[in-house]
């Protein structure tokens, strides 16, 4: 349902990372010395990503510095001021453009001030010197493309939980989940999402997570499913070194690597009651106890917890403390299925066809208005996932930028019409006439298509229609 722009976002990271490698880097040479000053000029702009301005005098730099170089590299004994009071004066423009200072004085003492008071390197003036200058731009400028990647990166992860802008959608029932993410956003009230499989339950958690005061500590997301039941314990709340046969080290369990942030526990209902008592404890005191220790470990964690199923009728059931679910309850969250969404279903279609064509370089695939009527009229028991799949195969079906209504199969009714083969015994052959007869339906009978898909003869698609193997009327 709250399906996070996945595939966009993670294209846009890539372009702007891209964008960031390939960039032209400025750098400005101050050197009195015409020839000197042309010769470090000529051997930097070797490397086509360099953009390099020369100025023969301090105070030039200064008149060009709102132009934002990148790097800059200082004569030290310059006609108008010395190699450190220009230092100091850049400084005091912008405080972070790295400054390289070459200079003829084998002065360690010099040097060191230097360093001490901005300057990014000391380059001693010789012989070697443009061989020097050239490796320590590269150093400088490989630095500010990690520390660029890095703040890029930050953007990304903070723009990919901007929910409002990047879970897509419009429609009432999915304002209505805005309305309650945003109020658990400002609070630090534990969180329960119930939903259908599919439906984006982790996202949500997500979303709340890292707009919240937390976002900054850790998240972490245990699927309750995926761990053996006596593995829990363990698993959540960390072990000692020898508590039992392979517990070689010390280990943190999910809690306290949580501690601070958000634990979200998906699928809950999964946890047996033996260790239910134990998470409730947990809740109650706010501290858990590594397996095989005495010592307990205080805690600060918020607790997201995630089911498809209705822990209400679990409680009915018994096999759900009633005391935990009102501890984890807090503010619920239902995530409504995709068939209650309406017009959204368009709206991601076209999102995925659009994320489909970037990732694999075509040009914009539209949805035919009959291939839209025929996606309103789906259930979608897979959810959003099954939409993206539908797509998916939809863009490489069509044959050119356009996705019509017979591109468009429902995944979860092929598994039906196929009888996931493997769940019914047949002969060989029976399979083979239920698998030619599914693409003949599929594609109305056009024989010569089917054949081509299947890669066999038509012929054979002849004879089994002949023989009454395969009915003409589907």
């Amino acid at each position: 349902m709250l399906y996070i722009c996945a595939i966009a976002l993670c294209l846009n990271a890539r372009i702007m990372l891209y964008n960031i490698c390939m960039r032209n880097f400025k750098i400005y040479i101050v050197e009195d010395d015409p020839w000197y000053g042309e010769l470090l000029k000529y051997h930097l702009s070797l490397n086509e990503d360099y953009e390099v301005l020369l100025f023969g005098t301090a105070n030039e730099l200064i008149e060009n510095l709102h132009k934002k170089p990148d790097l800059i590299t200082v004569d030290f004994n310059l006609p108008d001021m010395t190699g450190e009071e220009l230092l100091l004066k850049v400084r005091s423009v912008n405080r972070n453009v790295p400054v390289l200072i070459i200079s003829g004085q084998d002065d360690i003492s010099v040097a060191l001030s230097l360093l001490k008071k901005g300057a990014s390197e000391y380059l001693m003036k010789d012989a070697n010197t443009k061989d020097l200058l050239w490796h320590s731009v590269q150093r400088v400028f490989k630095t500010i493309s990690l520390q660029e990647e890095v703040e890029e990166l930050k953007v990304q992860l903070e723009s990919k939980f901007d929910f409002e802008k990047t879970i897509i959608g419009k429609s009432t029932a999915l304002k209505k989940s805005f309305a309650l993410i945003e109020k658990a956003i400002n609070s630090n009230i534990n969180v329960s999402i119930t939903g259908e499989t599919g439906t984006g339950k982790e996202i949500v958690a997500k979303a709340i997570h890292y707009n919240s005061l937390r976002s900054k500590k850790p998240f972490i997301a245990v699927n309750m499913a995926a761990i053996p039941k006596e593995l829990f314990e363990s698993e959540l709340f960390g072990y000692e070194k020898g508590a039992f046969t392979g517990a070689i080290t010390n280990k943190k369990g999910k809690f306290e690597e949580a501690n601070g942030g958000t634990i979200f526990l998906d699928e809950i209902a999964e946890a047996d009651l033996n260790f239910q008592t134990k998470l409730l404890r947990v809740l109650q005191e706010r501290e858990i106890t590594r397996v095989g220790s005495n010592q307990t470990i205080k805690l600060d964690v918020r607790i997201i917890v995630a089911t498809h199923k209705d822990l209400a009728e679990e409680v009915k059931s018994g096999r759900f403390r009633e005391d935990l679910f009102f501890r984890l309850l807090g503010l619920p969250i239902e995530l409504p299925p995709l068939n209650q969404r309406g017009n959204d279903i368009l709206i991601l279609a076209k999102h995925f066809a659009d994320a489909y064509a970037i990732e694999n370089k075509k040009k914009t695939i539209h949805i035919h208005p009959e291939a839209k009527e025929k996606l309103l009229k789906y259930n979608y028991p897979g959810n959003v996932r099954e939409l993206k799949a539908i797509i998916d195969l939809a863009c490489v079906m069509t044959d050119d930028s356009e996705i019509k209504v017979d591109d468009i199969t429902f995944l979860s009714n092929s598994f039906k019409e196929q009888n996931l083969y493997t769940s019914i015994e047949k002969t060989l052959k029976d399979y083979n006439a239920d698998i030619i007869g599914f693409y003949l339906k599929k594609y109305h009978f056009n024989v010569v298509e089917v054949a081509q898909k299947l890669d066999i003869g038509k012929s054979t698609i002849y004879n089994l229609i002949n023989s009454g193997e395969i009915k003409k009327e589907g």
